[in-house]
């Protein structure tokens, strides 16, 4: 193994002091008053030695990595892949580096990660936690350790945070539907007691409420995040086959809605003659279906950098105030949700249109023949009932 250049072997082949070549290397000439011929040398000698800085002795010295851990449910998924791009980019405006892995929304391996991270000295963590990890953050934070939790939250711990108001965007998404004439809305969900699920749960089924619609339980399906391909199809297909239960659906996840569309697909249910349809969060995935899928709209840019400014400010000062930031989220409308029907005018205003277009036939000497749909209308109420 080829010996590790040090900072006294390029100082020995320049013939200057080790602690010269030391503040060059750490961009500090100009404290010690190096000239910019001198400090261009040591950069020059240090790329051509293959220099490598001792992180870990660095990091001893100054106490501190200038790293951040990042841990996610999964990094494939693209609404976390994105959270994590971004917060990459702007910590390494701050000079700070980001590593991260996957929960895999166990409660187990985000332990393992933590331990990890804290065993390569990481100055904060940034967490989006998994179901029952709330010793975990605790823990961390009586550690002193900084800590910001993205896209979810515990109710029972006070910790800076990043999220959206779920509940009022899920509201919002269902209602959309209903005022697109949809009455039976289904709901996918995982099955699992984290907060910010829980919302989007509440959101949907008071929106049903609110529009004077029966909430039948048989409409919301929740599915194992670890078993999702093999027990999504079944519930899907309870309310979809052999006849269709619902006339909408609405999913809590992008990757419930991408793995719902395709045993759609496969069913050859029309979206949204048949069945519409909205997800929670964009996936690139949306662009191999038909027609294109109205989603909510959760601004990563913003999560990602509002979750930065917070970590930094924890870095700074352990002991100031938690802030809870709620990012804005829209409802992106697209073909997948349907057409907003059109008013039906009330009965007595169809009965008068009738009767005025079968008196001006008879005063053109035309006999209006009877025929099903003039029959129907001539025995609606006044009152069009309630659907």
């Amino acid at each position: 193994m080829n010996k590790k250049t040090s900072l006294k072997d390029i100082a020995n082949h320049l013939g200057v002091s080790t602690a010269l070549v030391s503040y060059v290397i750490n961009n500090k000439e100009k404290k010690a008053r190096v000239g910019l011929e001198m400090a261009e040398k040591i950069r020059k000698t240090a790329i051509e030695f293959n220099y490598q800085p001792n992180l870990i002795a660095q990091s001893l010295k100054i106490g501190k990595t200038n790293t951040i851990g990042l841990i996610v449910a999964d990094i494939s998924n693209p609404f976390f892949s994105l959270i994590a791009r971004i917060i990459e980019d702007e910590a390494r405006k701050h000079g700070y580096v980001v590593i991260f892995g996957s929960s895999d929304e166990s409660a187990e391996k985000s332990q393992l990660l933590i331990d990890v991270f804290l065993n390569r000295q990481v100055d904060a963590f940034i967490i989006a936690p998994s179901e029952n990890t709330e010793q975990q953050i605790k823990t961390l934070q009586k550690r002193g350790v900084p800590v910001v939790l993205v896209d979810r939250y515990f109710p029972s711990i006070e910790a800076d945070g990043v999220m959206i108001n779920n509940f009022q965007a899920a509201y919002q998404a269902v209602e959309h539907l209903i005022q697109n004439g949809r009455d039976k809305i289904g709901m996918m969900t995982y099955d699992n007691h984290l907060v910010h699920m829980q919302e989007r749960v509440n959101g949907y089924k008071e929106a049903i409420k609110d529009n004077g619609i029966k909430f039948r339980s048989s409409w919301l399906k929740k599915v194992s995040y670890q078993h999702i391909t093999r027990d999504l199809p079944t519930e899907l297909k309870s309310l979809l086959h052999p006849e269709l239960q619902v006339n909408a659906f609405f999913f809590a996840t992008n990757s419930l809605a991408v793995e719902s569309l395709k045993v759609i697909n496969k069913l050859g249910i029309r979206v949204p003659e048949d069945l519409a349809i909205i997800s929670f969060d964009e996936s690139d995935a949306f662009d191999l279906f038909y027609p294109p899928v109205t989603y909510v709209s959760q601004s990563v840019e913003d999560i990602g950098r509002r979750a930065v400014d917070l970590i930094l400010a924890r870095i700074a000062d352990i002991k100031s105030k938690y802030a809870r930031v709620v990012v804005e989220a829209k409802l992106v409308i697209r073909s997948s949700s349907g057409k907003k029907l059109k008013e039906i005018p009330d009965g007595k205003k169809v009965k008068e249109m009738l009767i005025g277009k079968k008196l001006k036939e008879m005063a053109n000497g035309n006999k209006l023949k009877e025929t099903p749909g003039r029959k129907k209308l001539k025995e609606m109420p006044g009152k069009p009932k309630a659907r």
